[in-house]
């Protein structure tokens, strides 16, 4: 199947310009070479990345349609700037796909799979004695990542992965603003691990991990409400 078929529109080749021009600009906003507000000025962005303006006119398209890039009148395309709401609005999004995600895959998941997890898991309840938010971040997405890679539907992972890439572009950590959560949210995955290796039901194992997000979505407006 092709990428227009799977994804209903038409994605440049691999490894052409625009493809390899979509992949610098994406990995320099998302590690903060371009932060937020930053203006994607066409001309300056050839002369820095040594493409031409077609090329790179097609990757800002690509991701202003993921989210990452805005075109904001009289000022032109910049690094999409997000607030508090946003990022509350897009947790109770990835709760949703990840819920789904979480039941489908959970069948596809042998006992090695489930032990791999747990260990990723492992790691994250020993960073709890030593925490930064960071590194905690970086294995909580590992954590997610090996459930979802026995998703057997491609498109809803590349939704999960396009939701994370805007989390991870609005704020560097959410357990930087509530540390505490880090803790709840290691006994949360081990919780979602028995019930996969039990053979719960999927109806269950959906509204575990969504509520696994919405917890920490909830924590996050409680955290910037707070005097």
């Amino acid at each position: 199947m092709s990428a227009t078929e799977k994804t209903g529109k038409a994605t440049p080749a691999k490894g052409s310009k625009a493809e390899l021009s979509y992949d610098l600009l994406r990995s320099r906003i998302l590690d903060g070479t371009y932060g937020p507000g930053y203006r994607l000025v066409l001309s300056q962005l050839a002369r820095e990345t040594g493409v031409s303006t077609i090329p790179l006119r097609e990757a800002l398209r690509r991701l202003q349609s993921d989210g990452l890039v805005e075109v904001v009148r009289n000022i032109g395309a910049r690094v999409a700037v997000f607030d508090a709401a946003q990022v509350e609005h897009s947790l109770q999004v990835l709760a949703r796909l990840e819920g789904y995600a979480t039941a489908i895959s959970a069948p596809h998941m042998t006992g090695r799979h489930i032990e791999r997890s747990r260990t990723v898991n492992t790691r994250m309840t020993q960073a709890l004695e030593d925490f930064d938010p960071t590194s905690f971040t970086a294995l909580n997405r590992e954590f997610h990542f090996s459930l979802y890679e026995h998703c057997p539907d491609a498109h809803l992972v590349a939704l999960l992965e396009a939701e994370w890439a805007r989390l991870d572009h609005m704020r560097r950590s959410t357990f930087s603003y509530v540390p505490g959560r880090a803790r709840r949210s290691v006994a949360e995955h081990e919780r979602l691990l028995e019930l996969i290796e039990t053979g719960a039901e999927a109806g269950e194992i959906e509204q575990v991990a969504c509520a696994h997000k919405i917890a920490t979505a909830d924590a996050l407006r409680q955290a910037k409400s707070a005097p």
